[in-house]
């Protein structure tokens, strides 16, 4: 019991106590012994792994000494409660891929710490390549995504199913070395994740054969910077070529003038109907693969 103040009455002490339970009463003080507090001297606070899989949730192991000490009451922090978290029990949990310190601390502030690892492992990879057209000494440089993208082993390998046509580094580098066909594959270090995508090399177009305005991103045949709503007519007048120019939408189809341009769409150039080179065109945002008026 805990005593929350003193008094006398008819010449007697008492004290006014609190039990655990909550009750209040009033006790003589010749009926009762103080005890002194008993300090806690030592906190150790472990876990069986201190490396944790992300989601993990586990409690803290926790010794106080003496066994006896009056308040064993502790307070947990974590210092960087976005990698593991802890409640007020000592209970945590894993939230991102990183290190993180959780303390332990008494009422008289004798604390124990130890340092947890949380492990966030690959469970996907992606690539925003589906094929991919490059002239003879182009240089392209493929960015794979590998997920989550807190993943603790982010790391891919590249390769070339025919060095001859292309090239491609530890970096993710292409370079077209001649003209051919091939295939280049992304794959992830954990969890053997694969993607792969068609590489044809054309030879170098002459100089002046196709221009396309400022605003136009051009990364080898992939295009940016195109604005929503814009029609093909609209983006016929930001390319000027040599060959005939054809637009066509994710499914094949060609576009006509006052059709809206979307994801996927390619811009075809033609001499004498054989297609001399194509551009797939990239709308950020533009998850229906069109714009709608």
């Amino acid at each position: 019991m805990t005593r929350i103040a003193k008094g006398r009455q008819n010449g007697e002490l008492w004290d006014r106590i609190k039990l655990p339970n909550g009750m209040v009463g009033y006790v003589f003080q010749t009926y009762i012994e103080e005890v002194k507090d008993i300090p806690v001297t030592k906190v150790t606070i472990s876990l069986d792994n201190t490396t944790l899989q992300k989601g993990e949730r586990v409690s803290l192991k926790v010794q106080i000494l003496p066994e006896n000490a009056t308040d064993k009451k502790l307070t947990y922090t974590s210092s960087n409660s976005k990698i593991v978290s802890v409640d007020s029990t000592g209970r945590l949990l894993a939230l991102s891929s990183g290190e993180a310190t959780i303390t332990a601390k008494s009422v008289n502030n004798i604390s124990s710490s130890i340092k947890v690892t949380v492990y966030s492992k690959v469970t996907g990879l992606e690539i925003k390549e589906q094929d991919l057209v490059m002239q003879v000494g182009e240089k392209y440089k493929v960015e794979p995504l590998v997920l989550p993208d807190d993943a603790t082993n982010p790391s891919v390998s590249f390769s070339s199913s025919n060095k001859e046509v292309a090239t491609i580094d530890n970096n993710g580098n292409i370079i077209a070395v001649k003209e051919g066909n091939c295939k280049i594959e992304v794959k992830t270090q954990e969890g053997n994740y694969e993607k792969e995508f068609a590489l044809v090399v054309i030879p170098k177009l002459e100089e002046g054969a196709i221009e396309f305005g400022d605003e136009l991103k051009v990364i080898g045949n992939q295009i940016t910077g195109i604005e929503e709503k814009t029609t093909v007519e609209k983006l016929l007048t930001k390319i000027t070529s040599k060959y005939e120019i054809q637009i066509e939408n994710a499914n094949g189809t060609i576009l006509q003038k006052d059709e809206l341009i979307g994801t996927e769409c390619k811009i075809k150039l033609l001499e004498t109907d054989k297609v001399v080179i194509q551009y797939h065109i990239i709308l950020y945002g533009d998850v229906n693969r069109r714009w709608k008026n």
